[in-house]
């Protein structure tokens, strides 16, 4: 059965969310949470499968597509205030026990949360093509993008850009393409377009430099986990990967041949292979 998406706008800690759900009323609950500079309509493919059993919500972090910007950037731009938002997300939604997806910093901040203030409530933790460490290598390349978003006269010139940015997730369709570009944008007041995102955001590897070094919260982590890596990625390194899973004996490996950072997951494959570690009991 084909799913369809809701939109929801919450406020939370005092800024207004934008959620995508799907599956509205399946018992089983799941958080889909999306990389830095992207939105939660990522998931879409993803998504769409999966709500066949879950409930799902996909939030746009602040900063991010549909949600309102910070008013304090250098405070609400960084993981533990996406934690709170988390935490605010499912106690509107009343979720108690779920499964959590993330790419990249959804992923990082999956991280933080399974061993934090969602310890009790995470029994499965997806992290796609992230670790507690980043390589600097990677950093500066965000850094170089995320900051200074480039300006298209068009949107179909900004689907190309997209095309050649996001290149390392692998194979999407050309209906993909189009989602990501239209999921993505928003028109200057000259009529130019750019990234749907607030530059800002990039500040929380300046103010909070050592948000992503996290290996203590991740050897902490007792659900279970699944560490998708893309083979090619440049921001997590094979040492990093070795260790997570010397580390933490509930971290399982899937990697991705032929792909960077970071793995769309809207192949049969992965998501099959997404599924069965679902479906795992401790």
């Amino acid at each position: 059965m084909t799913q369809t998406p809701v939109s929801h706008y919450i406020t939370c800690q005092g800024l207004e969310v934008h959620v995508t759900e799907w599956g509205k009323g399946n018992a089983e609950k799941m958080i889909m949470w999306h990389g830095l500079a992207r939105t939660g309509r990522d998931f879409d493919p993803l998504a769409q499968i999966l709500a066949e059993r879950y409930h799902i919500i996909a939030p746009d972090t602040i900063g991010r597509g549909l949600s309102q910007w910070a008013a304090q950037p250098d405070t609400q731009y960084c993981l533990d205030f996406y934690g709170k938002i988390a935490s605010d997300l499912c106690a509107h939604f009343g979720f108690k026990t779920y499964k959590w997806i993330g790419t990249s910093m959804g992923a990082a901040l999956g991280i933080r949360l399974a061993a934090t203030t969602m310890r009790d409530n995470m029994t499965h933790l997806v992290l796609n093509d992230m670790g507690p460490k980043i390589e600097p290598s990677a950093i500066e390349r965000i850094l170089t993008y995320a900051g200074n978003p480039p300006v298209y006269q068009t949107v179909s010139e900004m689907e190309q850009g997209l095309r050649t940015i996001y290149k390392p997730y692998g194979y999407l369709t050309d209906e993909q393409w189009r989602l990501m570009t239209e999921t993505s944008v928003r028109r200057n007041p000259d009529g130019t377009v750019t990234m749907h995102y607030d530059p800002k955001m990039v500040r929380q590897f300046i103010v909070h430099p050592n948000d992503y070094d996290q290996w203590d919260y991740f050897n902490s982590i007792e659900c279970q986990i699944l560490l998708i890596r893309g083979a090619e990625t440049d921001l997590l390194s094979t040492e990093t990967r070795d260790a997570m899973l010397a580390n933490n004996r509930n971290c399982d490996l899937y990697e991705v041949e032929g792909v960077g950072h970071a793995p769309a997951m809207n192949v049969a494959e992965q998501i099959e292979r997404i599924r069965s570690f679902l479906d795992r009991s401790k």
